[in-house]
């Protein structure tokens, strides 16, 4: 992977305006995902919106060949599902929508999780530790901070609740291309790796599993899964080092109001 780029103030602003743009697009589908939808519907109603009403692109559609505007991951699926018409979401599934979105030559990269009518306390105790794993991460990027501190602090979390993290997986830099250095590894120790630098932004994207973290790739090429068909949940954010600590450019709206703010700029 290439030298890690640092983003002057100017770029920051366009990285910043494309993730508030995708973080209209969730807003979005939170009216439009619930039970009888299918995968397909979510990919095209998410789509539609981002280049007909937000005037931007979604960059996934065309990089390395894939097909789609966004990745939808059902229930056992960890990452990189592919929309489909006959997928229709029934009551009690989760599943993770994946998206990246480029304005301005820049590109924002997040993903959420979706509950599909009721979900069992089980799903639901993973979907919510899954994002407070991407949140203790989240929390040690600061200058002179490293990556291993991120990595441990998402393994840590996870496995002390009983999950596994997949290791095949990670988080990368980010900027005017979908994936830059460095990788953002989910497990780590303490000191170690790379120092982190204002300017710096990648993603961090915790992909946790409630049962062992092996995973293999389906036949359509893309699609991964937990080896052992336990449900899996991830969470994205897309994360700036800035001179006193981070900001989350992709926070989303009820992430503002929950957090009175204190997620967006530490």
């Amino acid at each position: 992977m290439s030298k890690v780029i640092i983003k002057s103030p100017a770029e920051l602003d366009l990285m910043r305006r494309a993730g508030q743009l995708l973080a209209q697009v969730f807003a979005e589908l939170d009216r439009f995902i619930r039970p009888g939808v299918t995968t397909l519907q979510i990919n095209d109603h998410a789509e539609d919106f981002i280049v007909q009403t937000l005037r931007a692109r979604p960059a996934s559609k065309g990089q390395y060949g894939f097909p789609f505007a966004l990745n939808t991951s059902v229930d056992h699926v960890v990452c990189h599902g592919m929309p489909d018409a006959h997928e229709v979401l029934e009551e009690g599934s989760i599943v993770n929508v994946d998206i990246t979105l480029e304005q301005g030559g820049y590109i924002a990269d997040s993903s959420k999780m979706y509950a599909i009518g009721q979900i069992d306390d089980e799903a639901r105790r993973l979907v919510d530790t899954t994002y407070a794993a991407l949140w203790k991460g989240i929390e040690q990027v600061r200058p002179g901070a490293t990556l291993g501190d991120i990595g441990h602090a998402v393994q840590a979390h996870a496995e002390a609740a009983g999950y596994s993290v997949v290791r095949e997986y990670c988080g990368h830099g980010i900027g005017q291309q979908m994936h830059e250095a460095p990788e953002v590894l989910h497990v780590g120790q303490r000191g170690m790796g790379m120092r982190l630098k204002p300017g710096m932004v990648f993603t961090i994207e915790p992909m946790i599993n409630q049962g062992g973290r092996g995973t293999r790739t389906l036949k359509d090429g893309w699609s991964v899964v937990t080896r052992d068909g336990s449900l899996s949940a991830q969470w994205e954010h897309t994360v700036a080092v800035t001179d006193e600590g981070f900001e989350v450019l992709t926070l989303r709206a009820e992430e503002r109001q929950g957090l009175n703010g204190q997620a967006a700029r530490a």
